[in-house]
């Protein structure tokens, strides 16, 4: 590797108008997220960032751990089980929470996958999938609507057009989609579409074991992915989560994982958890769109980039 090569690379990066124009949107992203939640009676918590328990994730990453004290930490991919335990006590909460996920190389041709990124985690006790969707409907018009006025010359200056979609959001059902463009239905329908859309009524076997079956069906999550027009792909994941203690060790066992690699969850779960709801939303991505980037990567300083080297 030419250190003066890559330092030289790294700095034209990071002194680029492109990147430090959707830093300052990006932090007006995070200001006015922060302010909503917050008026929708939310509490900001702290993020988890090592633990013994973390997201187990539907796909393959690299999974780097620590030991320490002879115990094993993992770096957070998600804040999944930490939401869903701190909402039996706080009620409503959101946290900023860093995410690292160390994703296989051929991930980086996508243009929006990080190993390293921001997702807005939310989490609601007693919410329905409905209740939240309807907040996030809320959250993404209010902030496209703020970003258009207070980023005016940004926006400009990127020659993005950012457009202000209607409410309610489209709704469609993961196996029509399916059926209707096949396998790779997300994307083909993310390039047609010219407002964002929600994908719900999703497989069992396409989530982890923390998320609610349905009551009319086993095998549909009572889940649901937002989706960006103009081919940006997914914005949100979330849903109504399992919370029964016998119903969450059947899925554990469903998706061929043990109890033991979810010991502190299931020990949580016999003291007693109530329904919640909830999601997150990654910040670069949601830079990426509003800043209308092919590349996530001008959306951060430093990216990392899966395959490749960053400071």
């Amino acid at each position: 590797m030419e250190v003066e090569k890559v330092l030289d690379a790294k700095m034209d990066h990071v002194k680029s108008e492109k990147v430090i124009s959707a830093v300052k949107i990006g932090s007006d992203i995070r200001y006015y997220l922060s302010g909503f939640m917050r008026k929708q009676g939310y509490v900001e918590v702290p993020p988890v960032i090592i633990s013994p328990l973390t997201d187990p994730l539907n796909h393959p990453v690299f999974d780097p751990v620590i030991d320490y004290y002879g115990e094993k930490y993992s770096l957070t991919k998600s804040m999944i089980f930490h939401k869903q335990i701190m909402v039996q006590s706080f009620g409503s909460i959101f946290t900023f929470s860093p995410n690292i996920r160390m994703e296989e190389a051929e991930r980086s041709s996508t243009g929006r996958h990080l190993s390293e990124f921001t997702q807005l985690d939310v989490e609601k006790r007693g919410a329905s999938r409905d209740e939240i969707m309807s907040m996030v409907e809320e959250m993404i018009t209010g902030l496209f609507d703020y970003i258009k006025h207070e980023d005016t010359e940004l926006l400009s200056r990127l020659g993005r057009d950012l457009h202000i979609p209607g409410k309610p959001f489209e709704r469609i059902k993961y196996l029509d989609a399916e059926r209707q463009y096949g396998k790779n239905f997300e994307s083909i329908l993310s390039k047609k579409k010219t407002e964002p859309f929600w994908i719900i009524d999703i497989p069992l076997h396409q989530r982890e074991f923390y998320d609610r079956e349905s009551d009319i069906d086993s095998e549909i999550l009572v889940d649901m992915d937002l989706v960006y027009p103009e081919g940006f792909g997914e914005a949100i994941s979330g849903g109504e989560r399992e919370y029964k203690l016998e119903k969450i060790k059947e899925r554990i066992h469903k998706k061929g994982q043990t109890e033991d690699q979810f010991r502190w969850f299931i020990e949580f779960a016999k003291r007693g958890l109530e329904p919640s709801a909830g999601f997150g939303i990654g910040i670069e991505r949601l830079t990426r769109y509003v800043c209308g980037f092919k590349r996530i990567e001008d959306t951060h300083p430093f990216p990392k980039v899966p395959g490749e080297f960053s400071l």
